[in-house]
């Protein structure tokens, strides 16, 4: 209880959800490609697949811009001459 009195919203993260946060890109993808898809495509023939296409990309974005930040900051900080 006393760490829910601590806690300062969109300051720090709540400490029950540190682990799982990488699980909520799915939905927000899912959903994010649903509305867009809904908004753009002039006829809803092609919409599943469109969403289920928007989707992995939006994830494999994510991953690989992950990765990206990852390799700069393990790799291409350190190398860095400090002055």
């Amino acid at each position: 209880m006393n760490t829910f009195l601590a806690w300062i919203p969109f300051v720090t993260p709540l400490p029950s959800i540190n682990s799982w946060w990488p699980v909520f890109l799915v939905p927000l993808a899912l959903g994010i490609s649903m509305i867009y898809k809904a908004i753009r495509l002039p006829t809803l023939e092609r919409y599943p697949a469109g969403v289920v296409i928007m989707t992995v990309q939006i994830i494999l974005a994510m991953f690989l811009l992950a990765l990206g930040l990852y390799l700069v900051v393990q790799f291409l900080i350190p190398a860095i001459p400090a002055s």
